[in-house]
C-alpha cells in the first residue's frame, strides 16, 4: 500500500532553521504533484507548498521567500526548508501526493512536529 512518510521536525528556536523530508513508496504510479500542508492548532490544514511533477513550484503567499520546497516527485521524494522559523510556523507538517490535478484526496503521511521556541 502506498506509505508517505516525513521526518526531520523537531524543536528549533526563533529564527533557526528546519528540513523536512519526504519519502513515498508503495506503487509505480507517477503523482501529478506532491505538497507540504501544516495544521497550526485551532485552525484548519492549510497548504504551505506544491512542486509538480514537471518541477513547478507554487507556495502559501504568507510563507514566500522563507520556505523553499525542493525534490523530485517522479522519484517521490520531496524536502521543506524552513528558515526564518517564528513561532507561528509551529505545526504539525503534513505531506500530500497529488495524483492528478483535480485530486480530492490523494495520500497523506503521518505528520512531523515543528515547535519554535521564542
Amino acid at each position: 500500500h502506498v506509505q508517505l512518510v516525513e521526518s526531520g521536525g523537531g524543536l528549533v528556536q526563533s529564527g533557526g532553521s528546519l528540513r523536512l523530508s519526504c519519502a513515498g513508496s508503495g506503487t509505480s504510479s507517477i503523482w501529478y504533484a506532491m505538497e507540504w500542508y501544516r495544521q497550526i492548532p485551532g485552525k484548519q490544514r492549510e497548504l504551505v507548498a506544491s512542486l509538480t511533477r514537471d518541477g513547478r513550484t507554487r507556495y502559501a503567499e504568507s510563507l514566500k521567500g522563507r520556505f523553499i520546497i525542493s525534490g523530485r516527485v517522479v522519484q517521490k521524494t520531496i524536502y521543506l526548508q524552513m528558515n526564518s522559523l517564528q513561532s507561528e510556523d509551529t505545526a504539525v507538517y503534513y505531506c500530500h501526493a497529488r495524483r492528478i490535478l483535480s485530486d480530492s484526496d490523494g495520500y497523506w503521511g503521518q505528520g512531523t512536529q515543528v515547535t519554535v521556541s521564542s
